[in-house]
């Protein structure tokens, strides 16, 4: 239904339509904005862009094809691998193919990826990768520099406006056709809305990560993206997939600080409490094993209460400080000294591989609507990311996104917003409300790591239950997310990548297929369940 003009007002010195907007300040955003330069994009952000992102937090790197000995056929070969049969073939090849130039764009935008003593990128390796060719920064500072550059570069893009403080609450539809925004100023605290009327909308929200206790991502990584485009319409793929990673550090902070990937990738070992490397009795790559697979044997040792640890004494040492700052820094703050001592770790949501259905060009299911990040689901991760190819990913089809809408929209007159930032620099951060924290402990204990029909079915009811004491448009959005990722973990009755059910723990061939679900058919099985009594 067409969005009520009702107390929405057009933002402060602006006349007319938007060309392009774009939702979220994060790398998909940052990168599609400066793609569709010289052409006017408004970028509305909740928080100062670059702050409220899950790019920024992004320790590993860039998975790209760049060295002699690598392709992208083999880049491609172990995506399909940790996909675990439901990868889109088509999609996934786009992404590993274009990957090296999308790189070279980002040097071009001023990223200090790390070189070697001949200039050479510096290329590591991680978990599931057969080759070295994760493009990193300063061994774990990938994210953060990547934002610094392009915030920098959009900065000085006068093309680009970005309104910063704006928290997007709903998609303007006529139809089928999403035709603008609705934004709440001042951090989403003013009483007024904002209408953003837009010939085209670009939806790169980010995931879902704080749906959960325990997580790894921001608090903006809420899913609101997600709802609202399903909410609008729009086909919702894969939402079953979540991905842990199982590495962070558990320290009881929310969100949780990250180990990466790519200690275990330089040879740390995970041990228990007595000193047992369990991986090797799990799997034949023990540390370097699918995320899935890691993430289930530690939270196995932790639920049995001999703990998970990381062992990085040997494999790093004494270089751990200069190698990766930022965990050393988490560590230490924590009273844990990694030089010295083991790593007390936990698996943490990280990653949705599920999300707004999109094309090889980021199109929707809704005409108007483009998406791009970790809102979307585009096939290439399938039912298991494989490690860093998220930032490639953002990159590849936010570059495809701008050169889609270049060819199809005329270019207009203006190119100069003269002032092109927003209002809010001074953001007020609020609490989680009770209702938020319920949905995440639900969501944590019943739609986790392991989950099973009469879990799930209960998170599914409580969720509802939720939805009907809180219809405040923006947890709406939220708990419309959690209630699509419940819905489509119970449908799949089956395990596979980043959905394990303790009742059918093997994958079946049958499944081995991607899901789509619309909001109507999700509250159809809600319904369904309501009208049971709990066994």
């Amino acid at each position: 239904m067409p969005t009520t003009a009702t107390h929405i007002h057009p933002p402060t010195s602006w006349s007319g339509i938007d060309d392009v907007v774009i939702v979220g300040g994060g790398l998909a955003g940052l990168f599609c904005a400066l793609k569709l330069a010289p052409r006017p994009v408004t970028v509305l952000a909740a928080a100062p862009i670059g702050q409220g992102a899950s790019s920024a937090w992004a320790q590993g790197g860039v998975a790209a094809a760049m060295s002699d000995g690598d392709t992208p056929e083999k880049h491609m070969a172990d995506t399909l691998v940790a996909g675990a049969g439901t990868v889109d073939e088509k999609i996934a090849r786009l992404m590993v193919t274009e990957g090296p130039s999308r790189i070279l764009d980002l040097l071009e935008y001023g990223v200090p990826f790390d070189r070697d003593l001949e200039g050479k990128l510096a290329l590591s390796r991680e978990a599931a990768h057969s080759e070295r060719r994760i493009v990193r920064v300063k061994g774990d500072m990938a994210g953060k520099a990547i934002m610094e550059a392009l915030v920098a570069a959009v900065r000085n893009t006068p093309s680009i406006r970005v309104m910063e403080g704006y928290v997007v609450e709903e998609l303007q539809t006529e139809g089928r056709y999403v035709s603008g925004v609705v934004a709440r100023p001042d951090a989403g605290q003013s009483k007024k809305r904002v209408l953003f009327p837009a010939r085209a909308v670009v939806l790169c929200s980010g995931g879902v990560g704080h749906l959960y206790s325990v997580t790894t991502n921001p608090a903006e990584a809420r899913g609101a993206g997600t709802g609202m485009a399903a909410k609008a319409g729009a086909i919702i793929a894969d939402p079953e997939f979540v991905q842990f990673h199982p590495t962070a550090i558990d320290i009881g902070r929310d969100p949780a600080p990250l180990a990466t990937e790519a200690l275990r990738g330089d040879g740390a070992t995970l041990i228990n409490s007595v000193g047992h490397r369990f991986m090797t009795d799990i799997h034949p790559d023990a540390e370097l094993a699918p995320r899935d697979i890691v993430a289930r044997g530690i939270f196995a040792e932790v639920k049995s209460g001999r703990g998970a640890f990381l062992d990085c004494r040997d494999a790093v040492g004494s270089h751990f400080p200069d190698m990766f700052p930022t965990v050393y820094a988490s560590c230490m703050s924590a009273g844990i000294d990694p030089v010295r001592q083991p790593i007390p770790v936990i698996p943490a949501v990280h990653y949705h591989m599920g999300g707004v259905l999109t094309d090889a060009d980021g199109r929707t299911s809704l005409d108007g609507l483009w998406a791009a990040g970790e809102v979307t689901s585009t096939g290439v991760h399938g039912a298991n990311r494989l490690a860093s190819n998220s930032l490639l990913e953002a990159v590849v089809f936010a570059g495809r996104i701008a050169e889609n809408i270049q060819g199809l929209m005329p270019m207009p007159k203006l190119t100069d917003w003269h002032n092109a930032q927003g209002e809010s620099d001074d953001l007020v951060t609020l609490e989680d409300s009770p209702q938020l924290k319920r949905l995440r402990h639900i969501m944590s204990d019943h739609v986790g790591v392991i989950r099973d029909r009469e879990g799930l079915a209960a998170a599914i009811r409580e969720i509802a239950e939720l939805e009907r004491s809180n219809t405040r448009i923006r947890f709406s959005n939220i708990a419309t997310t959690a209630k699509l990722i419940a819905v489509g973990a119970y449908l799949r009755e089956e395990s596979r990548g980043g959905h394990y059910r303790s009742d059918f723990p093997d994958p079946v061939p049958a499944w081995e297929h991607r899901t789509y679900l619309t909001l109507d058919e999700a509250d159809r099985v809600v319904a369904e369940l309501s009208e049971r009594t709990p066994a």
